[in-house]
């Protein structure tokens, strides 16, 4: 019995020891789990700016298709495609030989006019009304020797002295006289009043008719010579010395390209964050440095089509990069954050609206996850608005899937030179692999 029971108490000693060392292994087990290994970077006070990005068409700062105003076959052209001219150059003529004799013809006419004009000016009414004045004395002169006579008739004839048939001849040579007196007075008064205005008015208006005439010619000669109205390049001339110019078809195009205007359209909720003068960026497949430009315009109506906001950039254009009718990329810098907080946008999980979460590593190394709100998001950066310190770490690569509290490693991200290099020595590695094997096989 003394042994069984020894026995009995040596297997619980045992089964506890056994029971004891595996809960120690699970204990152990449990201290030791693996760290995740992740990228981490601190949250840092910065500048950062929202910023709009869309796609626009190069337009000129200036064009002017040139058409003319009369239809005449093309004479002669004096420049070519893709040549620079300056504003009032000489671009091209038109058949112009009828409408030059036309404006000389019309000038003849005018300064008969303007000679007819002086004549009666100068000449011809000054001695109508001279005359005039010369009748009227005349006629008084005559009235008066009249009256004189029939005066001294009619004293004589109540004296008795004179017979009355000389009486009444006297009478009628006195009303004569004051007939002709009077019509002369009243052709002079007209003269004064009516005759002479309009007199002048009948030659002014013929010589502003003669004058309208020639302006008219000198005008329509103007038109056979097409010039620039704008400095610029010639970027189009579709016809040929001796074709046919329409006033329905553009003759010459000229481009003022020292400036550009990128045309955008943006929704609404983007052009309320833009203003005049805010400061952009134009950028173009090919182009090494974007160029600096401004906002022009924001259109005050919603393009009916799109019900979009188009919007102008108008930026330099040294040496011709932009070309117009090219899709450029604009970047407008509509509003800017000083000395905000910000992480880089990798660092965001479940993004909805201003909403996210972050895992941030605290000083034991854990993960925790938490809920943050975010404001202006630019490039590879976001503004943390609340729920975050400056200082505070937060995982940037490998928090997507991983579980709150979990013990991390927070590891440096491989620069791009040192990725290169690993890379270059695995391929120097397989290399040396393929000639030891092919070396290898050659000596078997």
């Amino acid at each position: 019995m003394p042994n069984c029971k020894r026995r009995q108490v040596g297997v619980s000693v045992c089964v506890a020891a056994v029971c004891l060392a595996i809960a120690g292994c699970g204990k152990g087990e449990k201290e030791e789990a693996p760290e995740v290994s992740v990228q981490a970077a601190p949250a840092i006070k910065a500048d950062i700016s929202r910023v709009v990005i869309t796609d626009a068409i190069i337009f000129p700062v200036a064009q002017s298709a040139i058409t003319p105003k009369i239809n005449a076959p093309v004479k002669k052209f004096y420049v070519v495609r893709g040549q620079k001219v300056r504003q009032g150059q000489l671009l091209a003529t038109l058949e112009n030989r009828d409408l030059s004799a036309a404006a000389m013809d019309n000038k003849g006419a005018y300064e008969q006019a303007e000679a007819a004009y002086s004549t009666n000016v100068g000449a011809t009414l000054p001695e109508e009304n001279a005359k005039a004045e010369l009748d009227v004395q005349t006629a008084q002169q005559e009235l008066d020797a009249q009256q004189k006579l029939y005066t001294s008739r009619e004293d004589l004839f109540k004296q008795g002295a004179l017979p009355r048939k000389d009486l009444d001849a006297a009478a009628v040579s006195l009303a004569q006289a004051r007939s002709a007196y009077n019509i002369a007075k009243k052709h002079l008064d007209g003269l004064n009043a009516v005759g002479k205005q309009g007199a002048l008015k009948s030659a002014s208006g013929q010589l502003t008719s003669a004058k309208g005439k020639l302006l008219n010619s000198e005008a329509q000669l103007s038109y056979s010579e097409v010039r620039s109205p704008i400095d610029g390049y010639i970027t189009d001339r579709p016809l040929y010395p001796g074709e046919m110019a329409s006033t329905a078809a553009p003759l010459l195009t000229v481009m003022d390209i020292s400036q550009i205007i990128a045309k955008a359209h943006v929704p609404q909720s983007d052009a309320l964050l833009l203003h005049k003068g805010d400061k952009s960026t134009i950028s173009l497949a090919g182009l090494e440095t974007p160029i600096t430009g401004k906002v022009a315009l924001i259109s005050p109506a919603l393009d009916p089509n799109s019900t979009t906001v188009e919007v102008w950039v108008q930026a330099p254009n040294a040496g011709q990069q932009l070309r117009p009718g090219t899709t450029a990329q604009v970047a407008i810098t509509a509003e800017t954050m000083k000395d905000a907080l910000v992480v880089p946008g990798a660092a965001l999980l479940n993004a909805k609206g201003d909403q996210a979460q972050l895992m941030v590593v605290d000083d034991q190394s854990v993960a925790h996850s938490r809920d943050v709100k975010t404001g202006i998001q630019s490039g590879q950066q976001v503004q943390i608005v609340s729920g975050l310190k400056p200082g505070e770490v937060v995982v940037t690569e490998g928090a997507y899937g991983l579980p709150d509290k979990t013990k991390v490693k927070v590891e440096k991200a491989e620069s791009p030179s040192a990725a290169e290099g690993t890379e270059k020595d695995k391929d120097d590695e397989a290399r040396s692999k393929d000639n030891a094997a092919k070396s290898k096989g050659k000596k078997d």
